[in-house]
């Protein structure tokens, strides 16, 4: 409607001389500019709307990652008490832990959660493990960074999908703030998500998901 209005005001004004050119040369040279900018327009719109596509179909592959391929096919489930999530939250030696906190919410999305905070030095680590009930809302944010494959790397660090005792995870790290993550799906449902700074790489993180024993959260129900 736009571009019309455009090409309106365009041919009203086609009529005023200008640089010794007559009437008609104007309007012509006045239309085949709006014409390229609708076409340019266009071609934006067309763009916008295949990288849309590309992230819908990333995301869609992500969550088939993390749901083991079965995003579409699982029903969702009521958490596990968060109690049983604290408890899966290991001590790590020379570092000391806070007392782990945790909650388990019915509506409007069921979860449950449990986490601890832990520091060594100026070095902290944050651990937190959610079941999500096969929720896939609470995977969906996660879930283009769980495309096989990807990966991405910068002046600064990466991020990338991987592995952690087989199942799916993402990392990251920044080699200038020593900040890390890394997010484990296990067992198509409980998120384990290990967070830190003033870290020396992600060695420091992958230490805390081998001390906590995913192959035991794996059988919560």
């Amino acid at each position: 409607m736009k571009a019309l209005t455009r090409i309106g005001l365009v041919m009203a004004l086609g009529g005023a001389v200008a640089c010794g050119k007559s009437p008609a040369e104007e309007q012509a040279e006045q239309l085949k500019k709006a014409a390229e900018e609708m076409q340019k327009s266009g071609s934006e719109m067309q763009k916008g709307a295949e990288n849309m596509a590309a992230g819908f179909e990333a995301m869609a592959k992500g969550l088939n990652a993390a749901m083991g391929g079965a995003a579409g096919d699982l029903k969702p489930v009521d958490p596990v008490d968060f109690k049983a999530l604290i408890a899966a939250l290991p001590e790590m030696s020379g570092w000391e832990r806070e007392k782990p906190t945790g909650e388990r919410m019915t509506m409007p999305v069921s979860f449950a959660q449990g986490q601890a905070h832990y520091t060594k030095g100026d070095a902290s680590v944050t651990l937190k493990i959610t079941d999500s009930g096969f929720n896939q809302l609470l995977v969906a944010p996660f879930a283009m960074m769980l495309t096989t494959g990807y990966a991405k790397e910068t002046s600064d660090g990466y991020e990338k999908s991987t592995t952690v005792s087989s199942f799916p995870a993402f990392e990251k790290w920044s080699s200038e703030s020593k900040n890390g993550e890394f997010t484990v799906f296990v067992n198509k449902r409980f998120i384990v998500e290990a967070e830190g700074s003033g870290l020396a790489s992600t060695k420091e993180l992958q230490a805390f998901l081998d001390k906590t024993d995913l192959k035991k959260l794996a059988d919560l129900k």
